[in-house]
Order: structure tokens, then sequence, then C-alpha cells
């Protein structure tokens, strides 16, 4: 008996789960049944836009997925809604598929862990997934077509080109940051002190500085916006290149410039992907290419910058000894203007409108063409012609959001909101070594790499052979004296470029002068007076000093080898180093004038390759460029003087732009708007460090060969080339 009415209990227990299963599906039809009928509404939604009378057609609803349900449809799903929904009040209705936040132990039956249909709640969750992952390419590849179209109404005109300059301000800095440092390191090392290991890494901590940069605000452009991150971005390197113009010490110059290295690292990554978001197919590769100017403008003017200011040495200000305030320093601010005028610029420019669609802000993203449409054709003299869209595809969005609650403490929310970001920043990167994406993503960074290793290595390469073969030079004409005697003479004017040996000098006085390049070896001097002596590269090696007294001088303790010093005394020593710009003024306006050339030398190759660049296509541009700077390469074996490895250096720099423009249009093409500037932005971090790379490797073989760095040059660029052909082809190609 008892059995049986266990059996009977079980029986109407399955009953009622069995009506409630039927019950809950019927819900979910009348759900879809009122979600078609509001898309059909959705169409004529945005028709207010052209009409005078807004209330023919009333939105109240909240957006979601690029379309919109009123009050009236609301109504009508409080019958049809599912069991998660119940209790809600008809201005907070949350419909089938909305985001609903973490379930709470409140929020109603079966929603917390382990509770009864948790089971079947996670195999649907994952199934919706996928569901959603497919709509979301669907409607990814319906608004880049429709996208494309729009951009056709939109024409090219006085906007694209007033964006234009705005975005080559910001590039423009990017181009100066690259020459800042190398211009202020012969004074710098100076005024600081530096020894060789300091200076090396000085020169590269712009570069490390510039990778993570890149990697950090490429990734940050596809989640917060391109225009939000660039101003973020370009903000952190001026603020960091003013305080690196006052700062004394070497370790607080180093962590300004490594800081303002990664505000300008995101420069690169967002201006390219910014800029192509405006451009129709057609005016892309062109107008992108032309973009690239404006990082040659960069390094013409740190160029003429530091010609115009670094030599004089009048321009300067001094607190004691503790504060020094040169020349240089003033070169450094000078630097930052032109990221300070992007960031001006920037705030009259509006947000990418491929980025809000592509996030579900329609009405963002409409604005912002219609815009763009209006003013070219106020420019072109069509003030009459209408904006005809009304409606644009928007991108489903993914339930990212996380429900903290009203009554989270505000340091809490903002750490959930970090971690947030975090997760989907990480997800973004992860997404670009897909099995879509994996092929692509390998071969752009063997690409990249190569290219930069072989750029940056020979570009730093040939002012170090430059230096060293006047170095060659200069040491030509060093004179020698041996076995001299010297007594109760005066010395009071300069000493330079010479060699003495076995030398003794008795009661002789060096007063007020200044010693370059000056070796004495196994000299005696017995009595002698050392009163205001300015030394540059002057050593004493295995000397003797008797009775002789040092007042004022910079002849520091390491400057002497092996000497004996039997009662002599240094009084009043010169502290720190001491700037005279007289003894490298002609070879300061030298470096210069080089990387002006250097730097000028690419015009050509920007014209050409703009011009060129949607006729023949980017994957010719690319690898035909790089073959005949490969070739180009093995023409360094015969410069053999100043004036010939000016003119290869130029040639090189003239040819190979071309190639990094084609990689910039390429890599922009080759990926879809919402992982654009993650991807840009890890390829550009790549090629810092591949940069740095070349760099230290190069370096190290200036002085003992010239065959090795250019095999290797012309063996990356080889390379390049070859793997640059296995990339797709992208020109005529709808931006993904």
């Amino acid at each position: 008996m008892e059995e049986g009415y266990q059996n009977r209990t079980a029986f109407i227990k399955g009953a009622k789960d069995i009506a409630k299963e039927v019950k809950r599906h019927a819900s979910k039809k009348v759900g879809r049944s009122v979600d078609r009928m509001s898309d059909e509404y959705s169409k004529r939604s945005y028709s207010r836009f052209e009409e005078d009378d807004d209330d023919e057609y009333p939105m109240q609803g909240s957006q979601d997925g690029g379309y919109y349900r009123g009050d009236s449809q609301a109504a009508n799903d409080d019958e049809g809604h599912s069991d998660s929904t119940e209790g809600h009040d008809e201005d907070d209705e949350i419909y089938e598929g909305e985001y609903q936040g973490i379930p709470r132990a409140e929020s109603g039956k079966g929603s917390l862990a382990g509770g009864p249909g948790s089971v079947a709640a996670g195999a649907q969750q994952f199934t919706d997934v996928g569901v959603s992952e497919a709509e979301r390419r669907k409607d990814r590849e319906e608004l880049a077509q429709q996208y494309e179209t729009i951009l056709q109404e939109c024409g090219h005109g006085r906007f694209q080109w007033s964006l234009y300059f705005v975005l080559g301000l910001a590039l423009m800095a990017d181009g100066v940051e690259i020459f800042v440092v190398g211009f202020v390191l012969p004074s710098a090392e100076r005024d600081m002190c530096l020894s060789e290991p300091n200076k090396s890494m000085l020169g590269l901590i712009v570069y490390f500085g510039m990778m993570v940069g890149a990697f950090l605000w490429g990734a940050m452009a596809d989640r917060i916006g391109r225009r939000q991150s660039l101003l973020i971005s370009l903000s952190i390197n001026s603020i960091f290149s003013f305080f690196s113009s006052f700062v004394q010490g070497y370790s607080t110059f180093l962590f300004c410039r490594l800081l303002s290295g990664v505000g300008i690292g995101g420069s690169i990554p967002i201006v390219f992907s910014y800029y192509s978001e405006f451009l129709a197919q057609e005016k892309r590769g062109e107008h992108l290419s032309w973009l690239c100017m404006f990082w040659m403008m960069g390094g013409i003017y740190a160029s003429a910058m530091a010609w115009a200011i670094i030599p004089h040495y009048g321009w300067s200000f001094q607190m004691g000894s503790a504060y020094q305030f040169h020349s240089w320093r003033v070169f450094v601010l000078v630097c930052a203007f032109p990221s300070v005028a992007a960031i001006a610029a920037l705030n009259a420019v509006p947000e990418s409108p491929r980025f809000y669609l592509e996030n579900g802000k329609h009405d963002e993203g409409w604005m912002i063409l219609k815009q763009v449409h209006d003013t070219n054709m106020r420019a072109k003299g069509h003030p009459e012609r209408v904006f005809t869209v009304t409606t644009i595809k928007t991108v489903k969005q993914m339930d990212e959001l996380v429900d903290i609650g009203t009554d989270t403490p505000v340091l809490q929310r903002y750490r959930l909101k970090i971690i947030s970001l975090t997760h989907q920043i990480r997800s973004n990167i992860l997404a670009c070594f897909s099995p879509e994406f994996k092929r692509t993503t390998f071969m752009l960074m063997a690409v990249w790499f190569t290219m930069s290793f072989s750029y940056y290595g020979l570009t730093v390469w040939f002012p170090d052979m430059i230096k060293y073969i006047q170095k060659q030079e200069y040491d030509s004409r060093t004179k020698t004296f041996s076995k001299e005697r010297v007594e109760h003479i005066v010395f009071n004017f300069t000493l330079e470029n010479q060699v003495h040996r076995q030398g003794h000098y008795f009661n002789d006085r060096f007063l007020n002068l200044k010693m370059k390049s000056m070796v004495f070896e196994d000299s005696v001097f017995e009595e002698c007076y050392f009163e205001d002596i300015t030394s540059i590269h002057t050593i004493f090696r295995n000397c003797t000093f008797i009775a002789s007294l040092f007042y004022n001088t910079d002849l520091f303790k390491y400057r002497f080898f092996d000497c004996k010093l039997v009662n002599s005394t240094f009084l009043h020593n010169k502290e720190g180093c001491v700037l005279d710009f007289s003894d490298d003024f002609n070879n300061a306006y030298m470096i210069y004038f080089i990387n002006f050339l250097g730097t000028l030398a690419v015009l050509p190759g920007n014209i050409v390759s703009a011009l060129l660049m949607d006729k023949i296509g980017r994957l010719r541009m690319l690898a035909g460029s790089s073959v005949i700077s490969c070739v180009s390469c093995f023409f360094l074996m015969f410069g053999n003087s100043e004036s010939g490895m000016i003119a290869l250096l130029c040639l090189f720099g003239g040819i190979s732009i071309a190639s990094w423009n084609a990689l910039d249009v390429i890599t922009v093409e080759l990926y879809p708007s919402d992982k654009r500037c993650t991807a840009f932005g890890f390829l550009n971090a790549f090629c810092k460090l591949a940069a740095v790379l070349g760099i230290s490797i190069f370096q190290s073989f200036v002085g003992i060969t010239k065959a090795l760095p250019i095999l290797f040059a012309a063996g990356a660029l080889a390379a390049g080339s070859f793997l640059a052909t296995k990339l797709p082809e992208t020109r005529g190609q709808v931006l993904q």
C-alpha cells in the first residue's frame, strides 16, 4: 500500500514537471514572435531623424543588438516572458536573451549554483554562446557590406582631410620620440656623467616603452574606443616628456623616457586603424600611405629643432651646482609640442562610427556618419543632399557585464570593472591566434620582425659607422711626441689629439686650458701645477706625479691608470660633468644634418607608394620594395667614406619606406574591426622587440666588420619579401 502511494506521488510530480516544461517552451515561442514583430517595427524607427514629428514613432524601450522595443510591446510580453523574469515591473522588463546579471539568492527559482535545473541551465548557456557567436559573425559580415556602401555615399572630402591632419600630428609625435634620445645623448651623457652601459640603456629604453605601449593601447582601443585610447596615450606621453626635461638624475630621466615611450607606443596602431574606418575601399591604401608622411615630418621636426636649439649652450640656467637646465632640455620640452597639439585637435573629432556600430551603439554611429556626409557635401557645394541611411546593422553584444549591485563599494566596483576589462582584452588577444587568424598572425609576425630587425638595425648602424669613420680620420691626424723634456713652461692653450710618451715635465704650469683626446704614457710630472683644466677623452697611463698640485680641475682619479701620486694634492675638483659644446660643435651639426637628410630621403618613397598602393596592390608593393632594399644593402660594402655612407643611408631609407607603408595598410585590412587595434598593437610591439635585437646586434659589429651586419640585413629582408608573398592580397576588399 505504501509502495503504491509513493509511485502515485512520483507520477503526479513528473506530470507537473512536464506541464511546467511545456509552459516554458510555449512562453519562449511567444517571446520570439514578439521579437520578430518588434524587429519589423524597428526598420521604421530611425526615420525620426528625417521627420519633423517625433511622436509618430515613439521609442521608449531599451536598445538591444541594434533594435528597440516600445512600451506597448513590452506590455504584451507580460504573459510570454520566462520564469527568470518573473517579479519585475513593466519598466524593468528583461526580455528573453537579454543580459540579466549574476543571479542572486533572492532572485528566483533555480538561480543558485547547484540548485534544480542548474545542469540544464549550464548546457543552455553553452548553446546560447555558440549561437550568439554565429550571429555576431553574420552581423559583422552584413555590417561590413553596408558600412562600405555608406562610406561611398558619404564620399571623401573635407571631413577625411581634417581627420588626416589631426591624426597626422599623433603620428608625427611618434616620429619625434624615436629621435629625441639619440639627439640629446651626446649632451646628456656629460650632464649626467653616463657610462657606456647607461648610454646604451638610455638609447634602448624608448623602444621598450613603445613595445609595452603598443600592446597595451592597441588592446584598449578595441574595448574603450580609438579616440579615447589615443587621448590617454598621448596625454601620458606629453606629461612624462615634460617631466623628463626637468629631472636631474639619470634614473628619473630614464623612468620618464620609459613612460613617455609607453604613451606614444599607442600612436601607430590606433592612428592607422582609426583613419581606415573613415575611408572607402578605393581610397584606403592611397590615403593611409599619405598619412605615413607625418612620421617623416616628425623626424624632420626633431632634426630641425635639435639643429636650432642644442648647440646653443647659452640657452640654459642653473641654480647652484645641484640644478642645471641646459639647452638640450629645452629641446626635449619642444619635442612634446606635436603630442600636445594632437591632444587639442582630437577634442574636435568624433569617435570611429565603426567602433560604435560594432558595440551596438546605433544612434552614435549613425550621427557621426551623417556628420561625415553633411560636412563633405557642404564642402563640395551640395548642401541640399540628404543622408538617406535610416538604419544601420549593429553587432549583437555578448553578455560581458557583471551585475555588481548598487550597494557595492566604489573601490570594489572599479576593481571588478578592471578585472572585466582585462578579461575582455585577453580574449581579444587570444582570438588573434584562433584557427581563423593564426596563420595570418604568424606570417605577419615574421614579416614585421624581419623588416624591423633590418631597418632599425641598419639605421642605427649607419650613424655609428659614420662616427667610426670620422674617428679613424681623426686618429690619422694624431701627433706623437716621445722622450721630450719640458721645464718651466706655461701651457695656456688647447692641447688636442696628441700622444706623449716617456716625457719629463719639471716645474710646468697648465693653466685655464682644455685637453681633448690627450694621452700621456710613461711620463713624469715633477712640481707641476694644474689649474682650471677641462678634459675630454684624456688619460694618463703609467705616469708619476711628484709634488704636484691640481686645483679646480676635472682630472679625477678615474683618468689615471697605473699612476703613482707622490706628495700630490687635489683641491676644489670640479663636480659633475661640464658641458662645453665648442668641442663638438661641428660634429653636433653633422649628426643633425645626417638624420635630416635620411628622414627627408623617404619623401620620394612615400609619394610613389601612395600613388601605386591601390594600383599594383599591397603585396607587390611590400615584396617588391623589400627585394630592392635587400639588393641595396650590398652597395654598403662600397661605403668607405663619410659622404658615401650618407648617400647609401638615404638610398636605403627611400626604398624601404614603401615596404613599411604597404605593411601598415595590409595589417589594418587583414583583421576585423573588433580585433584590428589589438592585432596591430601586438605586431607593432613585436616590431619594437625586433628593433632592440637589431640595434644591439648591429652595434656590436661597429669597427669590427661591415660584412656581417650587411648579410644579416639582406638575409632578413629576403626572408621578409618571400613571406610577404604568402599573405592574402587585400586590395579591393571590404574592410572587415
